[in-house]
């Protein structure tokens, strides 16, 4: 007995010994090659890195704030190129290049000449390429165009590359402007994203329709068509496939000298879950996202595991396996000569389960949508100014505003999704971008004013201030007094491509004044007193804006109509009238109070609006010229915010639209209503209730009225939350049809 378990032993120690020398390195084999006839599984690593969120976009660049999320993007790129450059088979797709300028800054010339050589060969590819990936639904198309050609450039001139493929893969819904616009007339060859409803997912799953040709535009037509994949999905790898160094999947452990051994049970997990997926996918090419947020941090992980699955997948033989890209996806796709179904319109409403459409973002952080708008438009004219004038390369320039409004177009900027402190420094970086803009806008409308001035023997314009506290009735240059003989002169820009009739309005602290044109004729203007509210909001956020109160307030707005040629500019004088006759017309006040007649008209041209005169609200509106006359009203409501303590514990919030109702308000009393007229414009003033009130203005000679209304604060003593609305009942016959707005560029027929 003592002799036989003496041999066994021997046996099994130089069993061991024999298969631990043959054990000690294993050479993977991780070509690259595509097998006809077979499924073809690529792997395309990938790290989605948000440019702001939860985190700020520099908090997330070099991992500050970690106590919120541990997510480190110079970790993720220092890890990548090093792990890109151990094997020559491995690549990389990056997407955002705000963090990618970032990093690339910082490294020296040695690791740049490497990491070009990357570039060149193929293994790190540039997706999508913009600053961003951008939000489809609340960025305008022109915001859309500059961060993406921003990002382009950069590619261009340190790479000499342009990216193929479009990759917005968590965008919460998608447009058809991304389609045509942002893809086919972009030069992209496909588009690729994750995140849509999930009834039409289910739907493309069972009828294998999860890639399509997306005809973006039914007026461009076949030109405007994109061949598009949708995941089966999120965009992270299928389940038990995902490495980073704390995930819980199961690593292949293909050392015979360690236990667990299991290189045939994780080939046949991968097998099985890429035949599921050939099974919803037509051709026999198949790709999985091998990443999702922030990941890479540890790149060694990821790729050590993709090596092994490659290498002994493809020694299984049922399926192949791959590194990949879109790109090389893509070849193959089109190479497959395959029919694909059409696909038009967009990809608007998404919802992820019942009762969560992602409708909330279409309207959450208002003000910051408005101050990218507002700031996106002033960018178009500085730009436009930088061009006349001659570009400035050490400064003032519009750089800064450039790179701030990109990263605030990203779908967790614009969108109203991010925190507080990510919102307040995507609106810092919007002002600081501003301020240098401001300089640059306002030395060269010098140089072209004095072009003018000069061409006239005229003394030449030395100071130009501009007024972005209009919108909270604030200009401490047209606030100032007049006195001994001074004149405020108004330069108005016009940046647009076709002459522009306006009325612009300015405060004022006298009605003593009076407006010219550059010839020294006079021109038609109003008085209008500022609102209480505006007075209130003015008082607020003046002070809050720059840390103190502002001095005398003004009394008044000034509105007179400007004329401005395309791309140019005209300047008008403010002066004390020489004339009492001459000053500006003072507005005629009418109140609702102790009218005779049962309606009120408002308006001088064709369009004019009927008001009751014994509630003070809108019942009708005529348009004399296309003999029009319809009944239309207006009303204000709020729906109640669910909270998600019932059965379904989806509550209402940023992202999605819950409510559990809608409630209308109404007033307690008969409405304030007052009409002020004269003969630039009427306007309608109403007081709601305490926290609501609103101007309609009608100008003499256009056919749209513009409503204002001040909202707040909203009450929530009764811990609901409310979401308010305003809503216009017409008697028009829509059918129940209706369209919506596509990025500013097209309309959607709903």
């Amino acid at each position: 007995m003592m002799g036989a378990a003496t041999v066994l032993f021997i046996v099994v120690v130089a069993a061991i010994w024999v298969e631990q020398s043959e054990s000690e390195y294993i050479e993977y084999n991780t070509t690259q090659r595509i097998v006809n006839g077979q499924i073809n599984v690529h792997l395309v690593p990938h790290s989605h890195d948000d440019v702001g969120w939860l985190k700020t976009v520099d908090q997330y660049y070099v991992g500050a704030n970690n106590s919120i999320r541990g997510a480190c993007v110079q970790n993720v790129l220092d890890s990548v190129i090093s792990a890109l450059l151990e094997d020559k088979n491995r690549k990389f797709i990056y997407v955002e290049m705000a963090f990618f300028q970032r990093w690339w800054r910082q490294q020296s010339k040695a690791k740049k000449i490497k990491v070009k050589e990357l570039v060149d060969s193929g293994q790190l590819e540039f997706i999508n390429g913009g600053m961003c990936m951008h939000d489809e639904a609340t960025p305008h198309y022109i915001d859309l165009i500059d961060q993406t050609t921003l990002g382009h450039q950069f590619i261009k001139d340190e790479f000499g590359k342009t990216p193929r493929v479009g990759w917005q893969i968590d965008p919460f819904g998608h447009s058809a402007v991304q389609a045509y616009l942002l893809g086919a007339e972009l030069g992209f060859d496909s588009l690729f994203f994750a995140r849509i409803d999930y009834q039409d997912r289910a739907k493309r799953l069972k009828e294998k329709t999860l890639e399509v040709i997306w005809q973006g535009s039914r007026t461009l037509g076949s030109s405007s068509q994109i061949f598009t994949g949708i995941f089966p999905r999120h965009y992270d790898p299928p389940d038990g496939f995902t490495f980073e160094i704390n995930d819980v999947s199961p690593p292949i452990q293909d050392d015979i000298l360690l236990f667990d051994y299991n290189v045939q049970e994780r080939v046949n997990d991968f097998v099985a879950a890429a035949l599921y997926q050939a099974n919803v996918t037509r051709t026999n090419h198949i790709m999985w996202a091998m990443g999702t947020d922030f990941r890479y941090q540890y790149a060694d992980s990821w790729f050590r595991q993709m090596d092994k699955f490659i290498h002994y997948v493809n020694q299984d033989g049922r399926v192949n396996a791959l590194y990949s890209t879109p790109s090389i996806y893509t070849d193959s796709k089109y190479a497959a000569n395959e029919q694909w179904p059409l696909k038009v319109d967009d990809f608007f409403p998404y919802a992820d389960h019942p009762n969560a459409y992602w409708t909330g973002y279409f309207t959450s952080r208002p003000a910051l949508k408005g101050y990218v708008r507002v700031m996106s438009g002033y960018y178009q004219a500085a730009r436009q100014l930088e061009f006349f004038k001659g570009r400035n390369a050490s400064g003032p320039n519009t750089n800064s505003l450039a790179e701030a409004l990109a990263i605030a177009q990203h779908h967790d900027a614009v969108s109203g999704t991010e925190r507080q402190h990510v919102a307040a420094d995507y609106a810092l970086r919007l002002s600081l971008g501003y301020k240098e803009a401001e300089v640059l806008v306002a030395s060269a409308l010098s140089f072209l004013v004095n072009q003018k001035l000069s061409s006239q023997q005229e003394k030449p314009v030395t100071d130009l201030q501009q007024c972005p506290l209009l919108n909270i009735s604030y200009c401490p240059s047209s606030e100032a007094t007049l006195t001994n003989g001074k004149s405020l002169v108004i330069v108005v820009y016009n940046p647009l491509a076709w002459k522009r009739e306006e009325v612009i309005r300015i405060p004022v602290s006298t009605i003593d004044v009076s407006v010219k044109d550059s010839a020294g004729n006079e021109v038609e203007s109003q008085i209008l007193p500022l609102s209480n509210a505006t007075l209130i909001l003015r008082k607020y956020y003046v002070k809050a804006y720059l840390g103190m109160s502002p001095g005398a307030e003004p009394k008044y707005w000034l509105a007179f109509p400007v004329s401005v040629p395309p791309l140019g500019f005209s300047t008008y004088i403010v002066s004390k009238p020489r004339q009492t006759g001459d000053r500006s017309t003072i507005s005629k006040v009418h109140r609702s109070e102790g009218s005779t007649n049962n309606s009120i008209e408002v308006g001088q041209g064709s369009l004019k609006l009927l008001y009751s005169a014994d509630e003070g609200k809108l019942t009708h509106y005529v348009n004399s010229r296309n003999l029009v006359k319809a009944s239309v009203e207006q009303t204000y409501s709020y729906y109640s915010g669910n909270d998600g303590t019932d059965k379904d514990p989806q509550a209402s919030g940023a992202y999605v639209f819950r409510p559990n109702g809608s409630f209308p308000i109404k007033s307690d009393r008969q409405e304030s209503f007052t009409v002020l007229s004269g003969p630039v414009l009427d306007e309608v003033h109403q007081q709601l209730n305490p926290w609501i009130s609103q101007i309609t203005r009608i100008f003499k000679g256009k056919e749209h009225a513009e409503v204002e209304f001040t909202v707040g604060p909203i009450p929530v003593d009764d811990n609901i939350g409310k979401e308010l609305i305003t809503q216009f009942t017409t008697s028009l016959e829509t059918n129940r049809t209706f369209y919506t707005d596509s990025n500013g560029r097209d309309f959607i027929k709903r």
